[in-house]
């Protein structure tokens, strides 16, 4: 193995770690703001302000993990677009396993098929 090809190898693992970090960070924030946003439906007898406020604080948490996410994978080459896909690609998992787990909801086959469309719509953004 050459010095060239170890080192473009060594750029491409290190490509790859930058944009795991980023995609990880978003799947915790996500993690973060789906319980921000819908954890308080199932506590029916809470005061509006209740669930605000708990809200607010629980969304605090994603903003220090979703900012340094689309900082980090900006720096690193992405374009907003790319970010703000991944993002939504990443809600709708985290938000799948919430409403099944959480909220109870049956999963439904319309909603695979939806997710495979937008999964498409994430080839076609990366597609150089």
């Amino acid at each position: 193995m050459t010095l060239h090809s170890l080192s473009s190898l060594f750029r491409c693992v290190k490509y790859i770690v930058n944009i795991m970090r980023t995609i990880l960070l978003l799947f915790a924030s996500n993690v973060f703001m789906t319980f921000a946003w819908y954890y308080h439906l199932q506590q029916k007898g809470w005061p509006l302000w209740k669930a605000i406020v708990l809200s607010w604080l629980i969304a605090f948490i994603e903003y220090c993990l979703a900012v340094p996410a689309n900082r980090f994978g900006y720096a690193d080459g992405m374009s907003g677009f790319q970010l703000k896909m991944i993002q939504e690609v990443v809600t709708l998992i985290v938000f799948s396993l919430f409403a099944i787990v959480i909220l109870k909801e049956p999963f439904q086959l319309r909603y695979l098929i939806s997710f495979a469309f937008l999964i498409g719509a994430v080839y076609f953004m990366f597609k150089k």
